[in-house]
């Protein structure tokens, strides 16, 4: 999940990184009110920056620099609403202004290629990294973090000299990246950015703009992590799986696609997008990996999830029983369909393979209901559920 700039002050706030004053408004008034209380520590002079999860906010118009509260009153208004590179802002921050003497980067990532995590840091920051990292790679020290080990005092002294510091920005830097690996390690991150992190024209250094990504995996240790999901950009039919405890994710296709496995299901996405070709371009209409129990309970949540989406037109049921025969699968089946009673109203193309498959097909040609088609092989089944798909 990554989070907007506001929640990442407020978290790095909570764990004792430098930041400054900053409050999120969702209208004009309410930004002249944030810059009315919190200009007053930086002279009257407050920062109106547009809240959306993507880069570029200043080149496209969403982080105007505001004198006074009737001025960012006015940038509030101009930037509610605007567009940049498809996201609508919602909601802006106030943030306190500051007198910069200089810009400087730095990050924590996960490096999943090495297995490791890696720490990112230049003496010049506030432009695009990426760029920078291209153009002048030697600018961009890049230093491996241990993860049983983390950023102790030596790995900071280590970081702050790759990246070129002087002896005394060394020294008031070093702290504030122990405090930001803090925060990378308390909140189960995977990426903690700072850019810029600056030195004010007093010398202090505080983090200003900061990027947040937190592991999902890691839910379970942070309850409190549920408040910060955008909900209102969280698609409906995702956010239903995910109380049900299904590993849904929404597609824009007509072909709903219910699998065991997350390796069989982006097979069956694969198979059914080529098989729909053939039926003027019918496409997978979501990811549902039901994992290995296919009970009719699991069955009944994921059919109706998937049945709720007016874009579906026929469902493929593509399981391979393992632990879990295809008998079982097949009684959670014919138990989904009983539970659903008219609610399903769609054709089940089903494939079932594997451990318990003559079972698992009889007992859903006993049952014959007249939704269900039974199919041998995965291609053919796929070409099936894409005809359906056409038809209706």
């Amino acid at each position: 999940m990554d989070l907007f700039e506001y929640q990442a002050r407020d978290m790095f706030e909570k764990h004792g990184v430098p930041v400054l004053a900053g409050a999120v408004a969702t209208t004009p008034e309410e930004a002249k009110e944030a810059a009315e209380r919190i200009g007053t520590a930086s002279g009257g002079v407050t920062v109106v920056k547009a809240q959306v999860k993507t880069g570029g906010r200043g080149k496209a118009g969403g982080v105007k620099v505001a004198k006074s509260a009737d001025e960012a009153h006015e940038h509030a208004s101009a930037i509610l609403g605007m567009d940049i590179k498809g996201h609508t802002v919602h909601r802006v921050m106030i943030a306190q202004g500051a007198q910069i003497a200089e810009e400087y980067y730095f990050s924590i990532l996960l490096d999943r290629a090495n297995r490791t995590y890696l720490a990112m840091c230049s003496r010049e920051g506030g432009v695009e990294i990426e760029q920078l990292a291209v153009e002048r790679p030697e600018a961009l020290a890049r230093v491996v973090v241990d993860p049983n080990v983390g950023i102790d005092d030596a790995k900071a002294r280590e970081i702050v000299e790759a990246a070129g510091f002087d002896a005394d920005t060394a020294a008031k830097v070093e702290p504030v990246v122990k405090t930001l690996w803090t925060v990378y390690r308390e909140e189960d991150a995977t990426l903690v950015e700072v850019n810029p992190l600056v030195k004010t024209e007093g010398g202090d250094i505080v983090a200003l703009d900061g990027k947040v990504s937190l592991d999902a995996n890691a839910d379970f240790r942070h309850p409190d992590h549920e408040a910060l999901e955008d909900s209102s950009a969280t698609d409906p039919l995702e956010a239903q799986a995910k109380e049900k405890g299904l590993n849904y994710v929404k597609l824009d296709g007509s072909v709903g696609i219910i699998g065991n496995g997350a390796g069989l299901v982006m097979s069956t996405l694969d198979v059914v997008a080529y098989a729909g070709e053939e039926f003027g371009g019918q496409k997978p209409a979501n990811f549902l990996d039901i994992g290995g129990g296919a009970s009719a309970q699991v069955m009944a949540d994921g059919l109706h999830v998937i049945l709720g989406d007016p874009q579906v037109k026929s469902v493929f049921v593509n399981v391979f029983g393992g632990i879990t025969a295809c008998d079982a699968v097949a009684d959670g089946i014919v138990g989904a369909l009983d539970k659903l009673g008219d609610e399903a109203t769609k054709p089940l193309v089903v494939r079932l393979d594997g451990n318990n498959v003559e079972e698992g097909r009889r007992i859903l040609a006993e049952r014959a209901h007249p939704l269900v088609t039974l199919e041998e092989t995965m291609d053919g089944a796929a070409r099936r559920a894409a005809e359906l798909a056409s038809q209706n």
